[in-house]
């Protein structure tokens, strides 16, 4: 019995890899010697620290020094690499064309030179990954931020977020930090509206996503700046103000598609609350009774704890008066179901228009005992006002029973 060499009669026992969760792009122009350390190192802490399939994308984008050929080596090295040449210039264009090729549900990007600690990335794109959120960005300018830069950089990128909350209304704390993360469904909506190509990319995206009503999740990161950075900072900001502008027209002019834009990505607005079956007459005379025997004897100890500072009418008022808001309060809230603000303030008037009869019928009672006996005992004193309170208790009833029911919400 021979056995055969031929490849072609071998079983493949090979198993193809999971499909990627993540796809990190990394934008380059002309970084050969940085390309191969960051690659390598940001390849390592995904493998060790990212629970899922992930790839890492080399958008490199008009190089004219050897950063294609190190991105070529990476790739053939490292199979979770991969490499996408562009023959134009732009870091906008570069990301832009990476996120639409990807297969990938979440998209991220981060700069060459790894300014961010990578310990943030999971934190960054877990909210994409379980459907929280929609974008990710992380922020250098939150308190808990820790940050190395130069005063010069610092205080251009902070008057730049002040000047996009001034003009564009933006809710985001830091528009142009290099790192950030999008679900790939959103990238599909928002991608083709974004018209640059730069460094304005970001900021546009953003734009439309709030505009849009998506949820976008800030990460604090800790980031040392590059001291050897290569971005025209004059030229980035000049183009900065170009894109704000032009952006402010289009959102002032209706030239974005907003609404569909809403429609297609937003986030539904929160159902309303279940309604309120409205309590039968039965239990609303059971719930009402409980609240009206603890508003009593709240009632009288306030009426016995006043009674020697303040004379027995002064000492009446101030007690009806006490527990005849919270009273409304309980029994709008228990008694006839009602919640939330709708009313609030009509449902206390009517309160205390029946507050307002109970101490015409309560201090009624105590003249007609005082004018028949100038000092009853305290006894007696209370059994009136116990007998009127039950009285004025009914006549409550009624009226607030009138009032919730008018209109209710």
């Amino acid at each position: 019995m021979t056995s055969s060499t031929d490849p072609r009669s071998a079983v493949d026992t090979r198993v193809a890899a999971p499909p990627a969760v993540l796809d990190v792009v990394i934008p380059v122009h002309n970084e050969e010697t940085d390309l191969g350390p960051c690659v390598r190192r940001l390849h390592a802490h995904l493998a060790e620290h990212f629970p899922y399939p992930f790839r890492i994308t080399v958008a490199d984008n008009a190089s004219v020094d050897g950063t294609l050929a190190v991105a070529e080596e990476l790739a053939a090295r490292l199979p979770e690499v991969e490499v996408l040449h562009l023959d134009a210039k732009g870091r906008g264009r570069a990301l832009g064309a990476a996120w639409s090729a990807s297969p990938a549900p979440v998209l991220a990007y981060m700069d060459v030179d790894l300014s961010t600690d990578l310990a943030a990335l999971l934190p960054l794109v877990a909210p994409l990954i379980s459907g929280h959120s929609d974008l990710a960005i992380g922020t250098r300018l939150a308190r808990t931020s820790r940050v190395v830069r130069g005063a010069r950089r610092e205080v251009i990128s902070r008057g730049y977020n002040l000047l996009l909350r001034g003009t564009l209304a933006v809710s985001f704390s830091d528009a142009q930090c290099g790192f950030k993360a999008i679900r790939a469904e959103v990238a599909a909506g928002l991608l083709p509206l974004v018209r640059d190509t730069g460094w304005f990319f970001d900021t546009e995206l953003l734009v439309l996503a709030q505009r849009a009503g998506l949820r976008i999740h800030e990460v604090p990161v800790d980031w040392v700046d590059d001291p050897d950075s290569r971005v025209d900072i004059a030229a980035t900001a000049l183009a900065d103000l170009r894109g704000i502008g032009r952006l402010g027209r289009a959102l002032l002019t209706g030239a974005l598609p907003l609404a569909e834009l809403r429609e297609q990505l937003g986030r539904a607005p929160l159902a309303p609350p279940p309604a309120r079956v409205p309590v039968g007459l039965p239990r609303q005379v059971v719930r009402f009774a409980a609240v009206g025997a603890a508003s009593t004897l709240a009632y009288l100890a306030l009426f016995v704890g006043t009674r020697g500072l303040l004379g027995a009418q002064w000492a009446n008022l101030v007690a009806l008066l006490l527990t005849a808001v919270a009273n409304t309060a309980a029994n709008r809230r228990l008694t006839f179901g009602i919640s939330g603000g709708r009313d609030a303030g009509r449902h206390h008037v009517q309160g205390l228009l029946a507050f307002g009869l109970g101490l015409a019928l309560t201090s009624g009672s105590l003249a007609v005992l005082h004018s028949a006996a100038p000092a009853p005992p305290r006894l007696l004193e209370l059994a009136v006002l116990v007998a009127s309170n039950l009285a004025a208790t009914a006549l409550r009833f009624v009226l607030l029973r009138a009032a919730m029911h008018h209109r209710r919400p």
